[in-house]
């Protein structure tokens, strides 16, 4: 959920980047990430539905088998905008070759940290998207879970997503509508009212309709595989797959070979 990139001339032409602020924001939560109760509660609960799409998906593209505990054995994937390594941590316990980068220097010495501990070998690095593009590194699978609605540039940040992946890869990515049931119950009601989410992590301004998120994809030469919505579980309090995508959603793009 984390932003990827920063601004430091927000008047430099095509700068593709988001605000200081945002990257302070999440710097002064970086503590929390591994907290399940504390500030990335909802991250916590939401994660074993994410989890489940991201490997069915690969799996699907790729022909592997989801039972098999190895199944993103010998597959590259980055996550941009990696936090504290939620998403990185199963990725490698799959079998996958992971690299997360992140704009905070703090989430990425929490993830580092975490991944240790769990004997995990994850490459992190505190590392902008179009600083890899430069660097000529490809990968098999990119995720971008929670954060396009962060930055600044959309375009840049699609181009950066689109060059940092091998032709036949996949994209996968989540994000929240922009409409005014997203406003009511992923801005008003998680921030202020329950306080599920931190005040002042999410502009509902900024949310991504999926006509837009799809344009933007398309307009950088992948195809949409996939939509699918996510709704929480008031009975039950988890997630569950949905037709609905007024709130939040996944996507799954592929690059042409």
């Amino acid at each position: 959920m984390t932003i990827i990139t920063k601004n430091t001339d927000q008047d430099s032409a095509g700068a593709g980047t988001v605000v200081s602020d945002e990257v302070d924001h999440f710097a002064s939560l970086a503590a929390e990430w591994w907290d399940p109760n504390g500030d990335f509660k909802s991250l916590h609960q939401v994660n074993p539905l994410r989890m489940t799409y991201i490997r069915d998906q690969i799996c699907r593209h790729y022909g592997r088998e989801t039972e098999d505990f190895e199944s993103l054995s010998n597959l590259s994937i980055l996550d941009v905008g990696c936090g504290g390594g939620l998403i990185c941590e199963p990725l490698a316990r799959l079998g996958a070759d992971v690299t997360g980068i992140d704009a905070v220097d703090e989430g990425i010495e929490v993830a580092k940290s975490h991944a240790h501990m769990m004997s995990l070998n994850i490459k992190y690095q505190t590392l902008l998207p179009e600083e890899l593009v430069a660097k000529g590194i490809m990968y098999d699978v990119l995720i971008n879970m929670e954060v396009i609605e962060h930055v600044a540039d959309i375009e840049a940040f699609m181009v950066a997503c689109a060059t940092l992946l091998k032709p036949g890869g996949l994209m996968l990515a989540a994000t929240l509508n922009r409409t005014l049931k997203s406003l009511a119950l992923a801005k008003i009601m998680a921030e202020y009212i329950l306080r599920w989410v931190p005040m002042g992590t999410h502009d509902w301004q900024k949310f991504v309709r999926p006509s837009e998120f799809c344009y933007h994809i398309r307009n950088n030469g992948m195809d949409v595989l996939d939509i699918t919505g996510m709704q929480l579980n008031l009975i039950g309090d988890g997630w569950d797959f949905s037709k609905d995508l007024d709130v939040n959603y996944l996507i799954t793009a592929e690059k042409p070979k």
